[in-house]
């Protein structure tokens, strides 16, 4: 686990740690309805106020509620902001996997499109798409056949080029245009793939 979402989810459970009490629970709700003592507390709650502190204290740790001193008395307050916050963090770590897992069903199943619908049983390209995202895949396709670290002339890209679509000058292009190969004095190599344009990035 990142270190990022570890941080994210200890900050969670700390959460759900200080909610996990049916008296700090009933204590939110009176201090929904505004600012309270820690006697008013006391009182509503049927505590002794060593113990509202206690409760207090486990609630202001993790800023769910805030406090302010006027002389003796100390008055408390909710934090809304910070309790909307952590709870929709909640929802967000839970839910993040499973939309992360949805989208690249999404994408591997467009991916199995486009490789059926643009390429021929001999592996051969029917016709370039004109969409932007299932052109990509084409090229990196293509770009996947190739070997990293081998420099090619112009001529060996355009003889690879014609062993799946004739129309071999605007693929080359193509090729430049989108980062998957790079061209010095006629030599042509492929990038890292980390320069490649990313189809699944596409919106």
């Amino acid at each position: 686990m990142e270190l990022k979402t570890f941080m994210q989810l200890e900050k969670i459970v700390a959460y759900h740690k200080a909610l996990a009490d049916p008296t700090r629970l009933r204590m939110l709700l009176l201090l929904s309805q505004g600012e309270l003592h820690g006697h008013a507390l006391a009182e509503r709650l049927n505590l002794s106020q060593p113990t509202v502190t206690h409760h207090a204290s486990k609630l202001r740790e993790v800023a769910l509620i805030k406090e302010r001193r006027e002389k003796n008395i100390v008055y408390f307050s909710l934090n809304p902001s910070f309790i909307r916050e952590h709870a929709q963090a909640s929802v967000d770590f839970i839910f993040k996997s499973e939309e992360v897992t949805e989208m690249s069903e999404v994408n591997e199943t467009l991916k199995a499109s486009v490789m059926r619908n643009f390429f021929s049983k001999d592996g051969r390209i029917r016709q370039i798409p004109a969409q932007y995202k299932k052109k990509l895949i084409v090229l990196g396709h293509l770009a996947e056949q190739l070997e990293f670290g081998r420099k090619y002339t112009e001529k060996e890209i355009n003889v690879f080029i014609q062993n799946y679509h004739e129309d071999f000058a605007t693929i080359r292009r193509e090729f430049i245009m989108h980062q998957f190969m790079y061209r010095a004095d006629g030599v042509y190599e492929l990038n890292p793939k980390e320069m490649w344009t990313r189809w699944d990035q596409v919106k």
